[in-house]
């Protein structure tokens, strides 16, 4: 997964686009709270909004990034995971500290983190496509 990650923190800023089922229909946002550790990819997003209903109500989600000015890309599937213990949320300020701008510490009743587990994906670079 290290090589999905690095391309998206370092080649796209940071940013990618999270598509969930909203209902019957996808829902697709821009996001900017990416962090891997313990070997797992989380992402973090606050309880109050409507995606985090909709990454509850169902688990599978898909992440997609561009890097700008090219057409490499990264796109990853899999399921979600909430972690609710204070030692992944704390990791996931660590990992992204303009989430401290929302959220006062790990223990905010309101942020939310989740692992995403049964990973698979496509990273596009150059021409180049590997599977993951």
């Amino acid at each position: 997964m290290t090589k999905a990650f690095d391309f998206i923190k370092q080649q796209c800023n940071g940013v990618f686009f999270l598509a969930t089922i909203n209902g019957t229909k996808p829902a697709l946002r821009p996001f900017g709270a990416l962090a891997e550790f313990d070997g797992e990819l989380y992402i973090a997003t606050s309880n109050t909004k409507a995606v985090y209903q909709q990454m509850k109500a169902n688990k599978s989600v898909q992440i997609c990034a561009l890097k700008p000015g090219t057409h490499d890309w990264v796109r990853i599937e899999g399921i979600l995971n909430e972690r609710t213990d204070l030692k992944s949320k704390k990791a996931m300020l660590e990992a992204c500290p303009n989430l401290t701008k929302h959220y006062n510490g790990p223990a905010e009743p309101t942020f939310a983190v989740f692992a995403i587990s049964e990973i698979t994906g496509t990273l596009f670079i150059a021409g180049t496509t590997e599977t993951f």
